[in-house]
């Protein structure tokens, strides 16, 4: 008996989003859960490399996000021991001509809502909001997903199940419940203000990184270039879950204090009126990415430091692959669907380690402090603009 083409996924963040448009593409009708009564934002702004944005245009985002995203013309590499800039490594049309797809900085909001415009729009997707993932159960037709609204439990009839819930997932609890995220020791903080707030040096279409000794700071302009996202990454012990917690503008302006910190820094920092914070974790290694017709996506099952600036990308990523290795035939049977999802976890399982490995390496070079700082600034201003840029070959050149 042949399995119903519906595949389920579990989360609507930009990861399940997108898997569900790259299934959809490929014949299947696809089942959204979203705990949430509502999609609104979590986190602020994004970065998406061309890596990332590549398989959003060859879904058919780029109408929707062109008035939202912002190109940056270059990123801006900053030392808060030299004072200013080390290096302005170019984007925008560089950048783009040389991996063939743009780099976008974007509301983490405006993103999601394009995507869930888009799922909205396909005939094929169905994405119910308020739906939270229960259980799951295998049989000789394919699997029962049980999902509950409010006091009312529904059951969906599917062929797969892909967890895309978030590094607190539910479905890789029902999985792995050995695999538990593990706390980096290290806080996020992040607000936005208005980009009138600031002279407009600050607010140029540039990504700024500001590199300092036990901590680092990273701004651009989002939502149309309205807005400047800032985010401050610090050591610390308070590791409650969630992304959205209020925080205290006093321990970012502590945390940044002169001498330490430049004026430069210190005014970005200062113009936010309100400061979010949540909690590094990330998944160990070694995490199974799937079992049987059961498969995890994106933080679920490899959430990682932001250092690198691909959490979003690697997670854009999976849907792209996810979807070249399922197809109405591999999904005929079973057997068909477990080898289909084992081949996608095998076909990223290399390429998402390094970028954790490099996100892991990044973090520890940007909070270099003394001697190791100044090494590291010489090295910086010694390789130059193009041969940073080509650094980047590796991840940015990426095709499905």
């Amino acid at each position: 008996m042949a399995l119903p083409r519906t595949i389920v996924i579990a989360g609507a963040g930009i990861g399940g989003l997108t898997a569900a448009l790259a299934l959809a593409q490929r014949g299947f009708r696809i089942v959204v859960l979203e705990k949430a009564e509502r999609l609104e934002e979590v986190g602020a702004g994004l970065q998406l490399s061309p890596n990332a944005s590549r398989v959003l245009v060859e879904l058919g985002l780029a109408e929707r996000l062109k008035l939202r995203a912002v190109v940056p013309d270059a990123v801006s590499i900053m030392s808060a021991r030299a004072g200013g800039e080390l290096l302005r490594m170019p984007l925008g049309e560089a950048a783009s001509a040389r991996a063939g797809a743009p780099y976008w900085v974007v509301h983490r909001a405006d993103l999601q809502s394009a995507l869930a415009g888009a799922a909205a729009d396909h005939p094929d997707i169905d994405l119910k909001l308020g739906a939270t993932f229960e259980d799951v159960a295998p049989h000789a037709k394919g699997l029962t997903v049980v999902h509950r609204s409010g006091t009312i439990r529904r059951s969906d009839l599917a062929s797969a199940l892909i967890g895309a819930d978030g590094i607190w997932s539910t479905v890789r609890q029902h999985l792995f419940a050995e695999v538990q995220p593990r706390f980096s020791g290290l806080i996020a903080w992040r607000g936005t203000l208005d980009a009138t707030q600031l002279p407009k040096d600050f607010t140029a279409r540039r990504v700024q990184l500001w590199m300092g000794a036990n901590a680092h700071l990273v701004a651009y302009p989002i939502a149309g270039g309205q807005q400047l996202n800032v985010v401050a990454v610090l050591p610390g012990t308070w590791n409650r879950p969630g992304w959205s917690t209020p925080g205290d503008p006093f321990e970012v302006m502590e945390a940044f204090a002169a001498p330490r910190w430049p004026p430069t820094a210190r005014m970005m920092l200062a113009a936010v009126d309100s400061w979010r914070k949540w909690a590094l974790f990330g998944v160990p290694d070694g995490c199974p990415w799937s079992k049987g017709p059961v498969a995890l996506l994106g933080d679920a099952v490899h959430a990682m430091l932001p250092f690198a600036a691909q959490g979003a990308g690697m997670a854009i990523e999976d849907a792209a692959v996810l979807a070249r290795h399922l197809s109405l035939e591999t999904a005929e049977n079973t057997a068909g669907i477990t080898a289909a999802l084992t081949q996608y976890g095998r076909a990223r399982q290399a390429r998402v380690r390094k970028v954790q490995q490099t996100a892991q390496q990044q973090g520890r070079i940007y909070h270099l402090a003394g001697p190791l700082a100044l090494a590291r600034d010489l090295v910086i201003r010694a390789l130059g603009p193009e041969r940073m840029l080509a650094r980047q070959d590796w991840i940015y050149g990426w095709r499905p």
